[in-house]
């Protein structure tokens, strides 16, 4: 059986979105003898239920919670796909389906809103990144699983679904009602700033990202012949394809570089993908869409633009830019999720999502709760972040797999623990001290809109590219990152 390439559901958990490209099965290692007692036993709890339970429960619903089970207490990321995950699986893969357009995880038996996606009913209803959902059409989600949450979320366009939020920051519980309509995700989106200087916005990695990059780029190139300098925004991406993060990274790098190796227990999980056609091509690409790329996108001054919604996917293209000297990382320290998936189809319309590599940057460096540190720290808000202290992170899920590179990550761990403690402490004092209209003006201050001429962090990233002053960030969190890596910098060898 072919494993497939396949798009995370982007609502599952929140930047799990890195898919290994499919390998026949042939390739995998025999299987060790099955654990007989054990298997006993689950039948034995198994008729006992079909026996006991004070209600009669039917066998394949009993069976498929066992397998989701199972399969999700590998890690956050690691998730069995009944018919109904599949098929917003496959939807997503081609960026279309029809609900309110939110990407989520799971946080203290609720849900969790990671980011709305641009330009959906979510975005335009003012859903925020951080706001907990509590019910969906007044059912309680308590104990419901991302996916659940999703599905009942979906639905025909034009009817409506009722949320339940509670925003963390202004500790309030209130309603909202959105429309759900078909979502059309645009992958990529560009704009001109500034005389000389192009930004290219990318929401997800997507079959058709790296021809949909190839044909902005040119159209950049034709309209600014004299490009100054480029600024790439990945933040809020929570991942996607492997090969579309490839072929973006490619469309930066000198051709033939490596943008991310690979390395789990089976052989297929083993590789080192570079920038070239062969890596990646979809099956939907009549032709490399980089083939005719103007020039100048390989040495033109660039930024990439990071937040803590920045996974996966979208932290293999900044990794590989930022080891390859080619980008100047701004703004926060990424997600952290440095593991990939495999999607291995088991029926017709059933599939298990599967943690089966670690991945690492061109010079050998394993982000997995770690992220991608920013060369200049820039906060999204010029009088700064303090809802950062709010913000669930790889490292934050219970079952987040270590890294394994990392002897003191522990230490680091307890140390960010700590730093988020000061930060609530600060952000309650803060509280205290703000009047009712200054409470209010928070409660109504909107989200930032990407790419606007209010967007702070894109301002800073304009600022370094003309060389002027940058508002560095004011986060506990950030500071003492950077105070950690400029201190490592001094008695490590640094990469060249």
């Amino acid at each position: 059986m072919r494993k497939l390439p396949c798009l995370l559901a982007l609502s599952m958990t929140f930047g799990t979105a890195a898919i290994l490209p499919g390998f026949a099965s042939a390739a995998q290692p025999p299987s060790a003898p099955l654990p007989l007692d054990q298997l006993r036993l689950f039948a034995e709890v198994f008729g006992q239920i079909k026996q006991e339970y004070v209600d009669p429960v039917d066998d394949d619903k009993l069976l498929t919670a066992a397998i989701k089970g199972m399969v999700s207490s590998l890690d956050p990321h690691s998730a069995y796909l009944d018919k109904t995950d599949f098929r917003d699986l496959q939807e997503q893969i081609t960026g279309r389906f029809a609900g309110i357009g939110i990407e989520t995880s799971a946080e203290d038996g609720l849900i969790k809103v990671i980011a709305p996606i641009d330009d959906t009913p979510a975005f335009r209803a003012g859903i925020r990144p951080g706001d907990l959902i509590t019910s969906i059409d007044d059912k309680p989600v308590n104990g419901m699983t991302p996916d659940q949450a999703s599905a009942l979320m979906r639905g025909n366009p034009g009817t409506k679904v009722t949320l339940t939020l509670y925003r963390k920051r202004e500790d309030r519980t209130f309603p909202l009602t959105v429309t759900r309509a078909v979502i059309k995700l645009q992958s990529v989106k560009t704009a001109m700033p500034a005389p000389g200087y192009a930004y290219v916005r990318i929401t997800s990695f997507q079959e058709h990202t790296t021809p949909d990059l190839a044909a902005r780029l040119n159209t950049i190139a034709h309209q600014e012949p004299n490009l100054k300098g480029l600024i790439l925004d990945l933040r809020n991406n929570g991942g996607g394809l492997v090969e579309s993060a490839v072929g973006v990274a490619g469309a930066f790098l000198p051709r033939d570089s490596i943008v991310v190796t690979t390395n789990g227990q089976v052989e297929y999980s083993k590789r080192a993908y570079r920038d070239t056609y062969a890596y990646y091509r979809l099956s939907s690409f009549n032709s490399d869409p980089l083939l005719n790329e103007p020039a100048i996108f390989k040495t033109v001054p660039m930024i990439v633009l990071t937040n803590a919604y920045t996974a996966s996917a979208s932290e293999i293209v900044a990794g590989a830019l930022q080891d390859a000297h080619r980008a100047v990382i701004l703004g926060k320290t990424t997600f952290g999720k440095g593991s990939v998936q495999t999607s291995v189809p088991l029926t017709s319309n059933t599939a298990l999502r599967l943690t089966t590599a670690y991945y690492y940057t061109p010079s050998g460096r394993s982000i997995q709760d770690i992220g991608i540190r920013p060369d200049v720290p820039v906060d999204q808000y010029a009088d700064g972040d303090p809802d950062d202290a709010l913000v669930t992170r790889e490292a934050d899920y219970p079952n987040h797999l270590a890294n394994i590179q990392d002897p003191n990550e522990k230490k680091e761990l307890q140390a960010r623990q700590q730093d988020r403690v000061e930060q609530l402490r600060l952000l309650e004092e803060r509280s205290d001290k703000e009047t009712p209209e200054q409470r209010q003006k928070d409660r109504d201050r909107a989200p930032v809109e990407f790419g606007s001429s209010d967007d702070f962090m894109l301002q800073q990233a304009l600022n370094k590219l003309q060389g002027k002053p940058v508002l560095e960030s004011k986060a506990l969190l950030e500071r003492r990152l950077a105070q950690s890596d400029a201190s490592a910098s001094q008695t490590e060898p640094v990469e060249p």
